[in-house]
């Protein structure tokens, strides 16, 4: 299954980017053997500053075709690491050939949009900066597939 990132936003050269690009590397080495893959990190910006409604427009198109929708939001359910990592298994497992995880910006994710996802996942209550969640998400991507592959790296 490709595990594609969908995001509002540009990362640029700097911390956030070098811990990304280690966790989404992690990952796809770890993944491939268990049936996961890196897929696409695409990057959508509203260039015209139009709002929520247009970020939303930008990330369906960016989709990938057929893709199942995980959105980022602070409303979603609170999974502790186990339990991520078994959501992922399970999709995987029912033949999904691509999961598409998606992040909004500033003011979240376009109700109608986050309306057509599988699943709404929360880091917790506190809302997070979109940058700080795609770091927060590399990580749990790489520790869900170290967990599914019984990797020590998760410790309980």
């Amino acid at each position: 299954m490709r595990v594609s990132i969908c995001c509002v936003g540009r990362l640029r050269q700097g911390p956030e980017h070098d811990l990304i690009t280690d966790y989404l590397t992690r990952f796809d080495r770890t993944g491939r053997a268990l049936g996961l893959t890196l897929g696409d990190v695409i990057e959508v910006e509203d260039k015209k500053n139009q709002g929520m409604k247009a970020e939303g427009d930008l990330l369906r198109r960016a989709l990938p075709k057929s893709a199942l929708i995980w959105a980022l939001d602070e409303r979603g359910e609170t999974l502790s690491s186990p339990e991520f990592a078994t959501g992922l298994g399970q999709v995987r497992d029912q033949g999904t050939s691509d999961l598409a995880l998606i992040i909004g910006g500033a003011d979240g994710i376009e109700p109608n949009l986050r309306g057509k996802a599988a699943r709404r996942i929360s880091f917790g209550r506190m809302v997070w900066p979109h940058m700080l969640v795609r770091v927060m998400l590399s990580e749990q991507l790489y520790r869900a597939a170290s967990i599914l592959a019984g990797a020590p790296y998760h410790r309980v």
